[in-house]
């Protein structure tokens, strides 16, 4: 069985969000640009070639160059490939490769999804504690032999050793007289957009501990699926909905919010009883619409749903928070 890379949800990581910014970033320009074509002369050339070399570029930096630094950068370059190649599925989905396929939206969305899912079964089976001793010792030795060019930290020397742990005296030995043989490095400056990241992560788990955010994320998780139900409604009786062309779409908007508003309320008439189920309900109601819903609204919407999608994911954020502390206090 091939060795597990503990880094692996990492890289798939960098992956699926270079890969998104890809596709937002040349859905922006194109529309910006009135939709611009390289060529002339009867020949288009389109972007998904330009991601079919990127793809390609992004597969050979870890073929030729070792350590990870050099998966990082194949996993970013390769998810800009696929961003470009996916960005264009309309194309070939449609007899006549029509770029604005009003699902192509939607396509994309379940496959950026699909990924991010498969990323989270990466990360569930690669922890410290999921990999066999074999398994860490070689991820320590790979970590070793790609500083050996240019040196490790001492961060990184310390994440080496506590791999090896419990490993074996003979291997945690050899391990640390192999790092005594590699160069020592600082750490590199701290770039600005890692120190955007980071207070971003502080502002997230900040939010997701203030009590007073919750109730405002309840009364919104019943009112909003119910509001949209009842709007469809209404446009059903005015008639506008005669003027839609994605009847499929709008039923899937329609019965998602539907699924969404049941267990919302559900939720919400179990919250004063048993508030640890509530919000079990309440982070269904979200995966129903994040995995269902935005798959639809992706197509009726095209990208002005991604709002929807940033919410629903700082929604789940809040909740989920909740949901495992009301858990942690009901086992103590």
């Amino acid at each position: 069985m091939p060795t597990r890379a503990i880094q692996a949800a990492s890289y798939l990581q960098a992956f699926v969000l270079s890969g998104v910014v890809t596709v937002l970033a040349v859905r922006a320009y194109l529309k910006a640009t009135d939709y611009p074509q390289l060529g002339g002369g009867g020949l288009h050339i389109a972007h998904v070639l330009w991601g079919g070399l990127l793809l390609a570029v992004g597969l050979g930096i870890p073929l030729v160059f070792l350590g990870g630094g050099a998966r990082s950068g194949g996993a970013v370059i390769g998810g800009i490939g696929f961003g470009l190649f996916i960005d264009e599925v309309g194309k070939f989905v449609t007899t006549g490769t029509d770029y604005f396929y009003a699902p192509a939206a939607a396509i994309i969305y379940v496959a950026f999804a699909l990924l991010v899912l498969l990323t989270q079964a990466v990360r569930g089976r690669t922890g410290r504690s999921r990999l066999t001793p074999a398994e860490r010792t070689a991820n320590a030795l790979d970590v070793v032999l790609s500083g050996l060019p240019g040196g490790l930290t001492d961060r990184r020397r310390i994440a080496v050793l506590r791999l090896v742990q419990g490993t074996g005296p003979a291997t945690e030995t050899a391990v640390a007289q192999l790092l005594e043989a590699v160069p020592r490095r600082e750490p590199p400056p701290v770039r600005f957009w890692q120190r955007a990241a980071d207070r971003a992560r502080r502002l997230a788990v900040w939010a997701a501990g203030r009590r007073w955010l919750i109730w405002p994320v309840v009364v919104y998780l019943v009112v909003e699926p119910v509001l949209t139900v009842l709007a469809v409604f209404l446009d059903g009786v005015t008639g506008h909905l005669g003027q839609e062309r994605e009847w499929g779409a709008i039923l899937g908007v329609s019965a998602s919010a539907l699924i969404t508003a049941v267990l919302g309320l559900w939720a919400a008439w179990l919250l004063r009883r048993d508030r640890a189920e509530a919000f079990r309900l309440f982070k269904l109601a979200l995966l129903v619409d994040l995995l269902f819903g935005q798959v639809f609204n992706f197509t009726v919407n095209q990208f002005g749903a991604v709002s929807a999608v940033a919410l629903d994911l700082a929604l789940l954020g809040v909740v989920t928070a909740e949901h495992r502390r009301l858990r942690r206090a009901a086992d103590r």
